[in-house]
């Protein structure tokens, strides 16, 4: 995984037991009370399950908060192991009784049954690629070698009967003659890291375990370097995590023995620290941070042996990685004194700050930049849609590379040496192409088409803006079938994240043709707390901002029902893990604003988000509770689990995986047992638990079919479809048909 990469992985890790002293917060539990009977006997509809509640309160600069459902936390407990069983035999139940569920099943499963081939790379003799014949559960790595035989390097499908065991990533030393990849078993956060001869595919070792939030870096054929956290003690799933180190592991020695190479010495503790040795194999480059927002940067010099780690930047509140260097030049990606980021070019020896040297300099928009071929590609954002300028070296722009329309490219990679490239471009209604950027010609070329049956020229996706509550312009894409009627009875699919610096940017998506096919709309706002418009955007949205996310977010919804895309009858609302925490304050702030509440994996918690796992990095963001009597009382303002009120909610299903060890299933446990309490309309409140499953990623593509499927159908029946708005027939192409 190249640095860049490794910095925006990081970027993404986003997103208690027993009950937990903090800082001025005090906590104690009583008896279970006598109130233990069934949950929300005013819904006339959902027999729901019994959750009690337990006389919890936690004591903040004052104030006292209940929490009665804390018990949800324990993920070791039997009984919140039945609680898990007993809430899925509702919503399966309820579920199944959509009558048209199985076909929208049928239909996802059709529209993924296409071969899927991801874009060649070189390691040694080889040449590798990913690909998935269509409905495989795990794409696999195939390679071809010199005599233009192809075959399977490694099929994850292989790793469980239930495809639930998935390959996180693979390394391969510089010669490409050793490999080492990483799995995640039942969709955990915690990996192995597994070690092969690349020719003959042998295991030469025992797996590496226990390895968390890591990337795998070769020096030589030595060993590599690689991070994790000390096991916890209790729950893997849910214990904090907090004291990231970065490894070195020599080939051949048992994982007992492997060295520590940063975070034990004092001053060195950091929640996420990753290391990189450059594509020359002459540094290791180090980054820590203590939250998901900037870094401090170290390097050292492996060519000369036992050579000090030199500190470029030790100042949390700017980003800065290592892209590339060229000798003892290095070049470095920061916001340092440059919001919307720079690249600068400085001297190994004396790399800190003020002998910075401008490289490419910051712009008025937002920088992305990645390498390969001898090049740098600097692509930037212009109100989320992609341009990418090509520069030598010295830092002469080349050329503007030319992109087939407004969307999303994906980075320019290669090894230095390459003569060709390869990138992808798409936007929600252009299924992805993958192109061959022939660097002798600079011609580019379409290399790979999708398979996927989507007649693009049927539908439109346009760019519009509107004003938030406080009058600050946010742009939002609006996507749907050519020619509908803004009647106000358009299905629309409002889709939101608005964090952590993360941008929203136009991409096509298997499972939204089906939503597009129905003649929905599907919305995407760029909310503040993204990464659109550079670091100011981003901070607009955090801390005691971050009300903005929320208002965008409301302000997109009624600007949709305005201009008569939809209404609140037909509106639904979806997001996760951030984006869940965003549907979970919308619809607690504003819950006639939407006919459907779709909050997935999400952080609802917000007085205790930090005491799980590697939560306590997510505080650049969000504050935590301890921080100070007005942090607290702005977290308790809109955190969902504690602002669910005796009121009227939409149709909810909540969505989490009982594995998730990012955003603990807690979260939506509480959430959702709160809303089987307190709604007083008679829309079903449901949570979905995604048996052996994590945050989403490695999902198998059969689950993910299942829970698109579920998801769409309890949208579409819960705004009053009785029926699909459009008939499906059999292997049906999209397009047009009268509704």
């Amino acid at each position: 995984m190249p640095l860049f990469e490794w910095k925006s992985y990081m970027k993404k890790l986003l997103l208690p037991m027993i009950c937990i002293s903090l800082l001025n917060t005090s906590c104690k539990e009583g008896l279970v009370t006598t109130e233990t009977s069934k949950t929300n006997t005013n819904n006339i509809f959902m027999d729901y399950p019994v959750t009690k509640k337990i006389n919890v309160t936690d004591n903040y600069f004052g104030t006292v908060v209940n929490d009665p459902f804390r018990w949800l936390e324990d993920d070791l407990s039997d009984e919140t192991e039945q609680w898990v069983d007993n809430q899925n035999n509702v919503t399966f139940e309820y579920l199944k009784n959509i009558p048209y569920r199985n076909q929208i099943k049928e239909r996802l499963t059709e529209l993924w049954n296409y071969e899927k081939v991801g874009t060649p790379f070189m390691e040694g003799e080889f040449t590798y690629f990913y690909k998935n014949t269509g409905l495989q559960n795990q794409y696999v790595i195939y390679r071809t070698g010199g005599d233009g035989a192809t075959e399977v390097f490694l099929d994850p499908n292989a790793f469980s009967d239930d495809g639930t065991t998935s390959l996180s990533s693979l390394s391969f030393s510089k010669d490409g003659s050793l490999a080492a990849y990483a799995i995640s078993e039942a969709g955990s956060d915690w990996r192995k890291i597994v070690v092969i001869d690349a020719k003959t595919k042998e295991i030469l070792e025992q797996p590496i375990i226990d390895v968390k939030f890591s990337g795998i870096s070769w020096k030589g054929n030595e060993g590599f370097y690689y991070s994790s956290y000390d096991k916890p003690s209790g729950s893997e799933l849910s214990s904090k995590t907090d004291h990231h180190k970065l490894y070195f592991h020599k080939l051949g020695e048992h994982q007992s023995l492997d060295q520590v190479i940063f975070g034990e010495l004092e001053g060195q503790k950091r929640r996420y620290v990753g290391g990189r040795v450059t594509e020359d194999e002459r540094y290791l480059v180090i980054s820590g941070a203590t939250s998901t927002s900037g870094n401090d940067l170290f390097i050292q010099d492996l060519s000369s042996p036992n050579s000090a780690l030199v500190t470029i930047l030790e100042n949390t509140d700017h980003e800065a990685y290592v892209i590339d260097n060229s000798g003892s030049t290095l070049f470095i990606v920061t916001d340092m004194d440059a919001p919307n980021q720079r690249i600068i070019s400085v001297d190994a020896k004396n790399p800190q700050p003020e002998n910075w040297i401008d490289f490419i300099p910051e712009t008025e928009n937002v920088l992305s930049p990645s390498k390969g071929g001898g090049y740098f590609f600097a692509e930037y954002m212009i109100d989320a849609l992609s341009r990418v300028y090509q520069y030598d070296y010295s830092g002469n722009l080349i050329r503007e590379i030319p992109l087939p329309g407004m969307g999303s490219a994906s980075a320019i990679t290669g090894k230095k040496e390459a003569t060709t490239l390869y990138y992808s471009f798409s936007n929600y209604i252009t299924p992805s192409t993958s192109f061959a950027l022939d660097l002798q010609t600079n011609v580019s070329t379409v290399y790979q088409t999708s398979g996927v049956e989507f007649a693009s020229d049927n539908f439109v996706s346009k760019q519009v803006f509107y004003p938030s509550k406080d009058g600050t312009m946010i742009p939002m894409m609006i996507t749907h079938k050519k020619g509908i009627e803004l009647n106000g009875k358009n299905p629309t699919m409002l889709y939101g994240y608005g964090g952590f610096n993360i941008s929203l940017t136009p991409s096509f998506s298997t499972v939204n043709a089906f939503w597009l096919e129905q003649g929905g709309i599907y919305a995407v706002p760029n909310l503040r707390g993204g990464g659109e418009y550079g670091k100011r955007w981003h901070t607009a949205g955090t801390q005691l901002n971050k009300q903005n996310v929320f208002d965008d977010f409301i302000s997109a919804a009624e600007y949709l029902i305005k201009n008569q895309f939809t209404s609140s009858k037909f509106l639904a609302i979806n997001g996760r893990s951030n984006g869940g925490l965003l549907v979970g304050a919308v619809m607690t702030q504003r819950p006639d604003l939407m006919a459907v509440a779709l909050p997935g994996v999400g952080v609802l918690d917000m007085l205790r988000y930090h005491t799980f796992t590697a939560g306590a990095g997510w505080a650049y963001d969000y504050g935590t509770s301890d921080q100070s009597e007005k942090m607290f009382s702005y977290l308790k303002s809109y955190s969902p689990v504690h602002n669910v009120q005796e009121r009227a909610y939409p149709a909810t299903m909540v969505t989490t995986g009982d594995h998730d060890d990012r955003v603990v299933p807690a979260h939506s446990f509480k959430f959702a047992a709160h809303l089987q309490d307190k709604n007083l309309s008679p829309n079903p409140m449901i949570i979905r638990i995604e048996k052996e499953a994590g945050h989403g990623s490695g999902t198998p593509v059969s689950k993910i079919i299942e829970q698109y499927a579920d998801k769409f159908g309890f949208a579409l029946f819960n705004m009053g479809f009785s029926d699909l708005p459009v008939p499906l027939a059999p292997k049906q192409l999209l397009q047009d048909v009268n509704t």
